[in-house]
């Protein structure tokens, strides 16, 4: 055997093993690095953070007080505190601003499509709804962090914030937010070169879906058709989960009903947009 030879089979024998990861190992570290990429992108630019937290304040600031005579004695009665106000719209304030960016999470995807990133994405080994997933929790980690802070700003007018019970409520409003993300993706896709289609879209189905969730203003109070119709309304049920759980409770049947909707949002969303990103294939 020739010094050459051996040389070549020792750094073969040195050499690392590459090894490939399969399963749930490979979903979950794909997950990872697609959603490190997007994040980092967050990170660069803090001041579209800051700004997004105007809107829910001005929420809280303005339907506040308005909403503040539909507690005590009845909707409108007297007796209503701004703490009862609080507990009440806070956690509708924080689904809102969960949907509101979950559900644009297919404009960042229209740019990549435009500009032929997102074509090279395609062309990795990633796992496709690895894709979606990581995508999804990029736009819910930044979310999760104001309605933390939302949540804090509003403890000296008196919410009472119950540590467990409310980040349970994230953690499904995390759930819900990678269907809702998901399907945001596909319409992104079915929309490509027709970027009007996407908000379209996306503004005729999201106010609809906000008022009849309860999230702004009781229902109880509305005709009979629009609480006929929030039946039908998936947010419905996460809105009503959230304010249990944020009112410091986990034994009540809304809760289960939050966690049907969110896992059923989230297992459409991932069959949708997965299919959706291998037809773009």
């Amino acid at each position: 055997m020739t010094e050459q030879t051996r040389t070549t089979t020792a750094a073969a024998h040195e050499a690392p093993r590459i090894v490939t990861r399969t399963g749930p190992g490979k979903f979950f570290a794909d997950t990872g690095a697609v959603f490190t990429r997007e994040i980092l992108l967050t990170l660069r630019d803090p001041f579209t953070l800051i700004f997004s937290l105007l809107q829910p304040l001005i929420f809280l600031g303005l339907f506040g007080p308005l909403l503040t005579g539909t507690f005590g004695g009845g909707f409108g009665g007297e007796g209503a505190s701004t703490a009862d106000t609080l507990q009440w719209f806070v956690p509708g304030v924080i689904v809102m601003i969960s949907l509101f960016g979950t559900s644009m999470t297919g404009s960042n995807l229209l740019y990549e499509v435009m500009t032929g990133s997102y074509e090279r994405v395609l062309a990795t080994p990633l796992d496709r709804s690895a894709i979606l997933v990581g995508r999804a929790l990029k736009e819910f980690a930044p979310l999760l962090v104001q309605g933390l802070l939302i949540a804090v700003v509003c403890i000296p007018f008196g919410f009472t914030f119950h540590v467990l019970p409310a980040l349970f409520g994230l953690a499904l409003l995390g759930l819900f937010g990678i269907g809702v993300g998901a399907l945001s993706l596909a319409l992104a896709l079915a929309s490509k070169n027709r970027e009007w289609l996407f908000w379209g879209v996306q503004q005729s189905l999201l106010f609809p879906l906000l008022i009849l969730s309860g999230m702004m203003l009781p229902l109880e109070a509305g005709p009979a058709w629009m609480q006929t119709a929030a039946r039908f309304n998936p947010l419905t049920y996460m809105v009503d989960a959230e304010r249990v759980l944020f009112g410091g409770t986990f034994a009540d049947s809304a809760v289960l009903w939050g966690v049907v909707a969110a896992a059923a949002t989230c297992a459409v969303g991932l069959v949708v947009g997965i299919r959706a990103t291998r037809k773009a294939v």
